[in-house]
């Protein structure tokens, strides 16, 4: 399913995927009692929240502040970036991000859908 997301480009993600991110932050936010991970559409696809992290997690593009607020106020610890301004790149945040779904999907008895793939796929490489 995450090949049905846009590819990084040398680290770089192209502003489709980077929306994707922020409709899978939105829906994170408005994810209050369903047991089911939210979801977002690409390509007429469904994505599940975790997989938009997942394919940022390489990404090197700077968040713009008020997602790095979305992400931060998120955090039992303060969270301090490198460098004079403080900016987080879209790797940090994804990771973050999917910490967060982890621990919600866990707390839910759900399963963590990219840990399910990826093992699939490990054991498929083995077959």
């Amino acid at each position: 399913m995450m090949n049905a997301l846009p590819p990084l480009h040398n680290g770089h993600a192209p502003f489709t995927l980077q929306q994707l991110f922020r409709e899978a932050l939105y829906a994170f936010e408005e994810w209050d009692s369903e047991l089911t991970e939210p979801i977002v559409t690409h390509e007429g696809r469904i994505i599940p929240i975790s997989f938009v992290f997942e394919a940022m997690r390489e990404c090197t593009d700077i968040v713009p502040m008020n997602i790095v607020g979305a992400v931060t106020e998120r955090l039992t610890k303060p969270w301090e970036g490198e460098g004079p301004l403080d900016q987080m790149t879209f790797s940090t945040a994804a990771r973050v991000m999917r910490v967060l779904v982890r621990k919600r999907l866990l707390a839910n008895g759900t399963a963590d859908l990219v840990a399910v793939s990826a093992h699939a796929a490990e054991d498929q490489s083995r077959d």
